[in-house]
């Protein structure tokens, strides 16, 4: 191996290293529902919580237990150095469009992987709750 090889192999076995201490994944325990104008959006006891630093977990919902139809994706993106590229989506509400509610990594960092095909939702603009 040369010695380029090298310490790209050691800056990227830092980096996981530095991600494994920063943002731990769990499986929430229990059912949750998740609502949002007015609207039951799903029902999920496939609920990941991600946990990043001092910041306050943050709850990842599978597609497949969500009404998507409510959903509409929205040119909106954000880059997180820890997770990697995030897309939003807008919630259709009856009272109206509830603008870039949730977000979801189509494509997370290595050592994240399982939160791809999740979404995760503002407190503000949706209600997760455990029932």
């Amino acid at each position: 191996m040369n010695l380029l090889n090298a310490v790209h192999k050691r800056v990227a076995e830092r980096e996981r290293a530095v991600m494994a201490d920063h943002i731990k994944l769990r499986k929430a325990a229990g059912t949750y529902s998740i609502r949002a104008g007015g609207a039951v959006l799903g029902e999920s006891a496939n609920v990941i919580e991600l946990s990043e630093g001092d910041s306050a977990p943050v709850l990842y919902v599978p597609r497949s237990d969500l009404a998507m139809a409510f959903f509409d994706s929205s040119d909106h993106t954000t880059h997180c150095p820890h997770k990697g590229d995030a897309s939003y989506f807008t919630i259709q509400a009856k009272s109206g469009p509830i603008k870039n509610a949730a977000w979801s990594y189509e494509t997370p960092k290595a050592g994240l992987e399982d939160i791809a095909g999740h979404l995760a939702f503002y407190p503000d603009k949706v209600t997760v709750e455990q029932t």
